[in-house]
Order: C-alpha cells, then sequence, then structure tokens
C-alpha cells in the first residue's frame, strides 16, 4: 500500500513539473538576492499525509453512519489540525531570501563546501531542508538573525562549477504535506585540478652554466620588468627603480635564478590532464615547502611569487585551462 501510494505522488510530481514550467525553474539563473513568495510554492501531500486523508475519511462515514458526535467531533478536530499545518508549514517557507552564496576550496573528486546566507526572519523558521546536487541538508533559521548554512556539493571534474537549482522544502510539522520551491541562483565556483597521487619530486632547481653566465649581467642586458604584487622585496632593482621613477625588479626567467620553474611544457610526453594534475601536485608541494615558483601555462605565466596569494592563482589558472577537446 505504501509503495503503491509513494508511486502515485512521484507521478503527481512528474506530471506537475511537465505542466507548469514554473515549477521546475529552468529558466536563467537569478540574482541574489532571491526571495521566496507565494507564487513559487507549491504543495502535495505526502504518503502519510494521504493515508491520514483516508483515516479521516473512514472515520467521517463511521461517524455520520452512527451518528457519533463525539466521533464526529474527533474527526473535524483532526482536519482542522490537518488544514492547520498546512498553513503553519507554507508560512516557514513563505518570505524566506537567499541573500549570498561563496564556496572553500577543493580539488575536483572532492566535496566542494557551499556557504549559503539567509536574510533576517522575524519568526522562527523550523524543519527546512536545502537539497543541492544530490546532497540534502537540514536546517532552521532563528528569529530576528540571519545564518549561514554549509552544505557539500559533490564535484567530478575541474573548472566553473555552478550550483544549479537549489531546492527547499519542508514537511513541518506534522509530516502531512511537502511544501517546496526552486531556486536557481546565479553563481559559480572554481574547483582546482585533481592532484596527482603520488607525486613525482619538485623538478631541479639548479642554475644551468649558460644561465649562471647570464645572471651577473642582468642589468646591462636589460633583463628588468615592472614590479608585480607577487615580487619578493628582495627582486626589486632598486638603482633603476630609482632611475625610471617606478618599482623594476630583476626579471627571473631572463636573468636566471634559485626560483622553481613548473613548466607546462617540460612535462613532454604526458597527456594533457595529466599534466595539469603533476603540476597542481607541484604547487601545492611547493606552498607547502615555502618555495618561490614560477607557473608556465600555454597562454600566461603565474609568479614568480610564493604564498597562499600565489598558489591559488596558480590553482585558478590550471583549473580553467581549456579540455583537450575544446
Amino acid at each position: 500500500m505504501t509503495a503503491t501510494l509513494a508511486a502515485i505522488r512521484t507521478r503527481m510530481l512528474a506530471l506537475a513539473e511537465r505542466r507548469l514550467p514554473a515549477l521546475t525553474r529552468l529558466r536563467q539563473a537569478e540574482r541574489l538576492p532571491v526571495r521566496l513568495d507565494r507564487r513559487r510554492i507549491y504543495v502535495l501531500p505526502t504518503g502519510f499525509g494521504l493515508l491520514f486523508a483516508l483515516l479521516l475519511f473512514v472515520m467521517l462515514l463511521g461517524a455520520l453512519n452512527y451518528a457519533n458526535n463525539p466521533a464526529l467531533l474527533l474527526t473535524c478536530v483532526l482536519a482542522a489540525a490537518c488544514g492547520a499545518s498546512l498553513f503553519v508549514g507554507f508560512r516557514a517557507m513563505n518570505g524566506l531570501a537567499l541573500t549570498r552564496i561563496d564556496a572553500g576550496e577543493c580539488h575536483a573528486g572532492e566535496s566542494l563546501p557551499v556557504h549559503l546566507r539567509f536574510a533576517e526572519s522575524a519568526r522562527v523558521r523550523a524543519g527546512l531542508r536545502l537539497r543541492i546536487g544530490d546532497t540534502e541538508t537540514a536546517f532552521a533559521l532563528p528569529a530576528g538573525s540571519g545564518i549561514s548554512i554549509d552544505a557539500p556539493l559533490a564535484t567530478t571534474r575541474r573548472g566553473r562549477l555552478g550550483t544549479g537549482r537549489i531546492r527547499f522544502s519542508t514537511e513541518f510539522p506534522l509530516g502531512l504535506f511537502r511544501i517546496w520551491s526552486w531556486l536557481h541562483p546565479d553563481a559559480s565556483f572554481i574547483v582546482y585540478p585533481e592532484v596527482e597521487t603520488p607525486a613525482p619530486p619538485l623538478p631541479d632547481a639548479s642554475l644551468s652554466d649558460d644561465a649562471l653566465a647570464r645572471a651577473g649581467t642582468v642589468e646591462e642586458s636589460g633583463g628588468l620588468r615592472d614590479y608585480r604584487l607577487t615580487d619578493p622585496p628582495r627582486q626589486i632593482a632598486w638603482k633603476p627603480s630609482a632611475r625610471h621613477d617606478k618599482l623594476l625588479v630583476r626579471d627571473v626567467e631572463r636573468a636566471g635564478s634559485d626560483a622553481l620553474v613548473l613548466d607546462y611544457y617540460a612535462l613532454a610526453g604526458l597527456d594533457r590532464e595529466t599534466r595539469i594534475r603533476r603540476l597542481a601536485a607541484w604547487v601545492i608541494a611547493a606552498d607547502a615547502a615555502q618555495r618561490e615558483y614560477t607557473l608556465r601555462l600555454p597562454d600566461e605565466t603565474i609568479g614568480p611569487g610564493a604564498g597562499s596569494t600565489q598558489r591559488r592563482a596558480s590553482l585558478r589558472a590550471l583549473a580553467l585551462l581549456p579540455f583537450a577537446h575544446a
């Protein structure tokens, strides 16, 4: 019996989503903040709710057949409680406002921690659930203050990842009705590449004889460039900077140095994704060792630099590289 009711309910949901385009929210992504109102909140009875309605109907027939006033009163009271529970659940959803979405860092194959911020509410909103991806998270909003909810989002590949449709629902307070709505916020995040495990040691950063020969003639050969935020102070060429009225640094790419160079083209013989996974592993290893490094990619060069800014910039650039078939 329960399986039959569940199947009926599933078919009703599918029919409703086909017939009501607004129900599925397959429109363009919505700009934040997004607020739920009565025009985008939907209600259907749960399997338990259908059984409860059937029970009330049987009780009503029995009370009327036997002219049993107490039984009739009990049936009416239970029906009133059922109707009141619908409005209580609807009020928990109505006016819910999503104001901000942020995310942490993760690599492909891991769960991306997504942080959803809700606006202040004048009343307590209990028994709420949100479904993002294939994960459902239960939460409640206290009265008089905003709150952030953390929800994991599964990832399978590097690059940009949108949140997709997020379903908010509740069966509060009695579980008789499922009240839900869809949000499609305009938000996307960067998923870093998968890290090669185990990764080979970092490439040798020792200078070649030719680089050593050029190192002493940097200034004479014009090996200077404009200062970048990620450049360490020890590379600033103070005398040339004073003559040019701007900060200049010695170009370690031309002059040679002990900085580590992670070169995409140096990994010849590996396919594109394997190169990216190895470079990601080397970036993390160099950051853990507090090494200064430069990441050379087909269309850009990151660094030289060190620290969290250099690490995030490098991993982001690797994540956004086009795929082999693109």
